[in-house]
Order: structure tokens, then sequence, then C-alpha cells
């Protein structure tokens, strides 16, 4: 049900206490207004703590600095006159004894008049007392419509023309910003570049980094990997081939489920996190870190309030990427940790946000160790897709090979014999070769010579591939993903090692 519909109804069926939580308190009050005017006959009266009631005359100042006060007035106004009362930030207030008793008193007058108190606050912060009383309202974000309607009136009144697909992009880099910020910013990018053009989108995705860096648990991730950078891998580069428009204008008409996320399972060094960082960089989307350690505290009740802002802040910057590293240390054997149920509780609202978030955050999570995952998570429907990455093969790691020389020697890769790397290499992750190639430059400069595919060899010779040390698991990471119950991230079947 849309705000509007919803408020009217609230009011009409007499509710006595509405709680409208947002940041947007001017834009709030502008929707209520109009609202009200164009459906139903009341009069309206704003407070705010520092100048009390203000855009009525006959009580402009009242109740100044005195919020027990401004609850007087619903009382002294006549019974018979519809009103509504707009209280801003009055739920710092809520947990004062004098407050939470007068609200309970005048609650039953309220219930028998066209009475009705808004209150407009950033947090929701509700007595226990005061709960039964009052109904809590999610005033959304600027939509679509609406972010289209301020960038039109931008446009034209600067006179200017752009491409439909820049609108597009611009009206999608708005999205999880406040109308306030979305006005400030354009009008930051006027005064930077005289006009709207395809460097508009960074600076839109930089003003979401600020949002991000006002918490402590999410980090705003810069990527510049690339796709093609990943090798092998085809696969999992398909799947997400396919999803690259999904959150598109077209997507949503052609009435497309927007893609929920990834479980990439894997040993480490496979890639998982490259995976990552060069989706967010090819769908064009914020990529938001998620630091598990931190998501924990130590107070009761303090890692559900995280977990619980890390979604706010997530749907509020969406559509983004959301990725979580080593989910298997976060949610590990959730049933053994004494921690008085937090993990169980953290897992279980965790997966119920994936199955059944509505926003466009699309769930990046990697894994290390499959028997360390609850089985919760694994189960169809918390992501579209599991996928794992498995040690590179013989042509992969000669793609692998010729993506690194080409960063470190972009004037003579193609003089290197990769196919006898690739055989010197097997049982390597894509991050050991590269590593290899470094420890080979490494050796090389230390001679005062230019590196060879001897050099990378010897490196692959004396280096021990963490497959070796972690046999066990890999191969039980191996039989788990050939039984049929995961994808293959490449082209080929998994072999056993």
């Amino acid at each position: 049900m849309k705000f509007n519909d919803e408020l009217a109804l609230f009011l009409k069926a007499r509710y006595p206490i509405i709680y409208i939580n947002t940041i947007e308190e001017d834009r709030v009050e502008y929707v209520i207004r109009k609202n009200i005017k164009a459906n139903l006959n009341r009069s309206i009266y704003s407070w705010d703590f520092v100048d009390g009631y203000t855009n009525n005359p006959n009580n402009e100042g009242f109740a100044k600095r005195n919020p027990l006060q401004a609850l007087e007035l619903v009382e002294r106004l006549n019974a018979e006159t519809p009103a509504l009362f707009l209280l801003k930030d009055f739920n710092r207030f809520l947990s004062d004894l004098s407050i939470s008793r007068k609200l309970r008193n005048i609650s039953k007058t309220l219930k028998l008049q066209p009475k009705t108190i808004i209150i407009i606050g950033s947090d929701l912060t509700i007595p226990k007392e005061l709960q039964d009383l009052i109904t809590v309202i999610q005033f959304q974000l600027p939509l679509e419509e609406e972010i289209n309607q301020e960038l039109n009136r931008l446009v034209n009144s600067l006179n200017i023309k752009i491409d439909p697909q820049l609108f597009e992009n611009l009206t999608r880099a708005c999205q999880g910003l406040s109308l306030e910020r979305i006005r400030r910013v354009l009008s930051k990018i006027i005064a930077t570049y005289k006009t709207i053009d395809d460097n508009s989108i960074a600076v839109l995705l930089s003003e979401k980094k600020q949002i991000i860096s006002q918490t402590e648990i999410l980090e705003y991730s810069s990527v510049n990997e690339q796709i093609a950078n990943l090798g092998g891998l085809e696969n999992l580069k398909d799947w997400l081939k396919k999803r690259k428009t999904a959150f598109s204008l077209q997507a949503l008409n052609y009435g497309l489920p927007t893609p929920r996320g990834l479980l990439l399972i894997g040993i480490q060094g496979t890639g998982k996190s490259l995976t990552a960082k060069a989706i967010a960089n090819d769908w064009q989307l914020p990529l938001l870190k998620l630091d598990v350690g931190k998501l924990f505290g130590g107070i009761v009740g303090e890692s559900e309030s995280r977990l619980r802002q890390m979604i706010n802040v997530a749907e509020t910057i969406s559509p983004c990427i959301l990725w979580i590293d080593e989910i298997d240390k976060a949610f590990s054997n959730t049933e053994s940790k004494g921690d008085s149920g937090t993990s169980n509780r953290v897992l279980a609202t965790f997966i119920s946000w994936l199955s059944e978030k509505t926003r466009p955050v699309f769930v990046i999570a990697t894994a290390n160790n499959i028997d360390l995952l609850p089985l919760e998570i694994i189960r169809k429907g918390r992501f579209d897709e599991i996928f794992f990455l498995d040690l590179p093969r013989d042509e992969e790691r000669q793609e692998i090979f010729k993506i690194h020389l080409q960063e470190f020697r972009p004037n003579n890769w193609e003089s290197f014999d990769y196919t006898k790397l690739a055989q010197a290499s097997e049982a390597f992750s894509g991050a050991e070769i590269r590593q290899s190639i470094i420890e080979a430059m490494y050796h090389a400069f230390y001679e005062k010579r230019e590196f060879t595919t001897n050099d990378i060899c010897r490196a692959l010779n004396e280096l021990i591939p963490l497959a070796h040390l972690e046999s066990d698991q890999m191969i039980s990471l191996q039989k788990w993903a050939s039984s049929g119950r995961i994808r293959s991230a490449s082209s080929k079947e998994i072999y056993l090692t």
C-alpha cells in the first residue's frame, strides 16, 4: 500500500498516534499537507522543540521548548475540530514518564475525536508501554517516478538534452538518496561540470559513499577489476552476463525479478573476492563489504541491532552489491556457540531478509569451508545460485598466466611458454600463480636481468600450494560439488584430485 493511501486509511479509522520513521522531515510534511488538502478537511498544527507551534497565527510559538505543553494543545482544541498534530523529533521525549503518561491519557480522547498525533522522527524508538498505542509507517525514500520528475525539472531549467540511457543511469544512481541530497548533489554536478553527463554518475556514487562511511559495519569498496580479468570460470561469466542489465528499467517493465545474489564456494585463492569486485565494476553498482568481525557486539541485543543497521543502509543505498566475505566464519557452528543464542538470532534475521527482501540488493557471499555453513543458508531460495570455484584446469591456468603477465609485461607477454607454465602449476590457485610470477620477478631483479619462463617455473617448484596443505578439505569440497548440488563455475566437469 502506498504511503498516502495508508495514511488516509489510518486517519479515517481514527488511529490516535502515528509514528512516521524518516530522515526527510520537510518532504514528509509536504506530502502530508498535499494529501490532507486533496482528501481530508483537517487543520494541521506543526511543532518542534525550538520554535514550538508554527504555521498557525493563533498558536505561533506556543509550547516552545516544552513537549508536555505541546500535548496540552491537543486537549484545548474544540472536540469537533478535525486536526492533525505534526510533532517533529518527539520520539526523543517518549521515554519521559510525564510524556508517556500524557499520551496514554489523551489517546482515549483521540479515539473519539477527529484528531490525530503524528510523530516524525529518524530513529525508531518507542517505549514498551506505548507500543500498543503507536502505529508505525515507513516513509520511503524517493522512488523512480519522483526522481524522474526532479531530473526532468533540472534538465528543463538548464535547457539541456541528455541521452535516455544516461537519464536511466542517473535515476538508478539517485535511488537510495533523499530528495534533499539529490538536489544538493545535482547542484554540485552543475557547479563542477556546467552540465550533466557520464561524470555525474561518479559524483552520485561518491555521495552514497558518504552515507556508508557513517557506519562502522560496512565499507565502501572502490573497484576497477574487470570480468575479463577472471581466468576461466566460463559458466559463472555466462550467468553474470545474462543478468548484467537486470536492474534496468527495461528489465522492470519486462516483469523480470531482480536477481537476489550468489554464494561462491571454493578454497582460498580461486578468485571469489576478485569476482565480487569485478561484478560491481561491470554492473556499475556500489560495492559494500560487510565486516563480519564488527557485526557481533558484546552487549546483549547489539549484534541484532547492527545487523538491522547493515540491512537498512544496504537497502537505502540500493541498487547495490553487498559483499559478505568468508560468511562461513561468521555463522559457523551457531548451535555450539556460548553466546546466549545471539548467533542463532542474527542468522535467523539474516536468512529471513535474504528470502524476503524486495529492495535491489544483490548479495555476494563467499565461503571456503562448506562444512561450517549452516544448512539454512545453502537451501534454495536464499541465493539465486551457488557456484563452486575449483582449482583452475590446464587451459584456465594458461589464461590466468596470460592475464597477469599482460599486466606485468604488456610489451613482451607473448614471449612466455604458457604450455610449460600450465604444466608446472598443477594444483595452484589463481592467487598462487600470481605470487609465483612476483617471486620470479624478485629473483631476476636481484640478478639485474629480465625474468623468464624458467624463473617462474623455479618459483612454482619452491612454492607449496594450499591444495597440498589442505588436501582433505579440497577433496571434500570437490566431492560435494560433483554430487550435483552445486554448479561448477568452470565450463568443464569437476574432477577429483
